[in-house]
């Protein structure tokens, strides 16, 4: 195991974006006074993709030569010392990316010029060992209450913001929670299970106050690759381009895709480390239950638990799934209709083998199995079309009149029913 957490080393971990939601508290796991870390966040697309096209194989998926050229632009920058820096690659270490990741990215470093550049990881399946992360317990308690305030907090933003009166209010109070908590991860205060509780109820409480405009409107389901899911540049703003066209995108939280990783890859055999992974799962079963209990008493919509829509889901979806986002893909799917949202967006990126498999091979047979829905499926390429992108989700929001949102509703009063077709 490799441990970054010094006090005395003065270094820089670039993390290429993933979970823009996430990050900003996410970033504490590592944090400590010899580490500066830093999410990249540069949103230029097409210099980022052409940068990354010069240090990694075309054919590749999507995902990686976004990393790649995000990486290699930060460090041309000259903002950072190569021989006190780090790539910590945000994978899981599963099969395809989850691992593959690790050993393209020190390749493409290298050709780039900047040897010196260090790549590390961190995961639970034992992968490259020599450059992974010691997973500790100050580590582990700060990754959990970031995943489930970053899941919170994205969750009520992307059901706030479409219908709010005062503009930029609620990026605002985004802001102002993001700062409180830092501040909490950032000490190792605070971090207690009814303190998580409590700050459930306040943050949703708060969002719950700001004005709305009690118009209605679609709301459309996002079901991806974890990267194009939570990257707008890996989704190409998929979030603001549905929010300027009218309607609500809800993207679901990452603690569904940490319960189902934690399931689908525990040891076969009962052992010390397959208790270790159920126990982790008890934790964060109980945290999104809180987080939830928080959403719906306060008017806010949520999916499913977890472990309902891991019942509800195994008729339809093969549990077999487990490479990349697996079965989640088309359990998330079902999800988002039998929660009356009818209108769904998939989007893989290119060169996503899992995606198309356990995603797109399925998503036919689930648009015949509910008729009532809508499931549009879209690729975000590198030599591909934004206008054909974009395209399919307008053809999307013009598909008929089913989908269409209830406004948040946190005063409980009865709202009329959704038109019908």
């Amino acid at each position: 195991m490799y441990k970054i957490l010094s006090e005395t080393e003065e270094n820089t971990i670039l993390i290429p974006a993933t979970l823009d939601a996430h990050f900003p508290l996410l970033k504490y796991m590592f944090w400590s006074k010899g580490n500066c870390v830093v999410p990249l966040d540069e949103s230029n697309e097409f210099e980022i993709r052409q940068e990354g096209m010069k240090y990694a194989n075309h054919d590749i998926c999507y995902p990686f030569i976004l990393m790649t050229g995000q990486v290699v632009r930060a460090l041309k920058s000259g903002k950072y010392d190569p021989k006190k820096t780090f790539v910590l690659m945000p994978t899981a270490g599963d099969a395809c990316r989850g691992a593959c990741y690790i050993g393209l990215m020190k390749k493409s470093l290298m050709k780039a010029g900047y040897e010196d550049v260090r790549v590390l990881t961190i995961n639970v399946r034992h992968v490259a060992e020599d450059i992974s992360v010691k997973l500790g317990y100050d580590l582990a308690l700060r990754g959990l209450f970031g995943l489930f305030y970053g899941d919170i907090l994205m969750l009520l933003s992307n059901q706030v913001r479409p219908y709010e009166v005062n503009k930029g209010e609620t990026d605002a109070l985004w802001k102002k929670w993001i700062d409180e908590l830092s501040e909490d991860l950032k000490l190792g205060r605070n971090l207690t299970r009814e303190k998580m509780k409590e700050n459930f109820d306040r943050i949703a409480e708060s969002f719950a106050k700001i004005e709305r405009d009690g118009k209605k409107r679609q709301v459309i389901g996002i079901v991806a690759e974890f990267y194009v899911k939570y990257c707008a540049l890996g989704n190409w703003d998929i979030i603001k381009y549905l929010e300027e066209n009218g309607c609500e995108a809800y993207v679901n939280g990452a603690s569904w895709y940490a319960l189902y990783y934690i399931d689908s890859h525990k040891p076969k055999k009962q052992n010390p480390e397959r208790v270790g992974f159920e126990a982790v799962k008890i934790l964060i079963t109980r945290s999104q239950e809180a987080m939830r209990e928080a959403m719906t008493r306060h008017g806010f919509k949520a999916l499913s638990s977890y472990d309902t829509m891991d019942k509800n889901s195994r008729e339809l979806v093969s549990h077999n799934f487990m490479i990349g986002d697996g079965w989640l893909l088309g359990g998330e799917v079902i999800d988002f209709i039998e929660n009356d949202i009818k209108k769904v967006l998939c989007i893989a990126p290119f060169g996503c083998m899992p995606n198309v498999c356990e995603g797109r091979g399925l998503y036919p047979y689930l648009q015949r199995k509910y008729p009532q829905a809508s499931i549009a499926v879209t690729e975000t390429d590198m030599s591909g079309s934004k206008l054909n992108y974009y395209n399919r989700v307008q053809m999307l929001i013009h598909q008929g009149s089913i989908g269409a949102a209830e406004p948040a509703n946190p005063a409980g009063q009865k709202e009329p029913a959704e038109p019908t077709e």
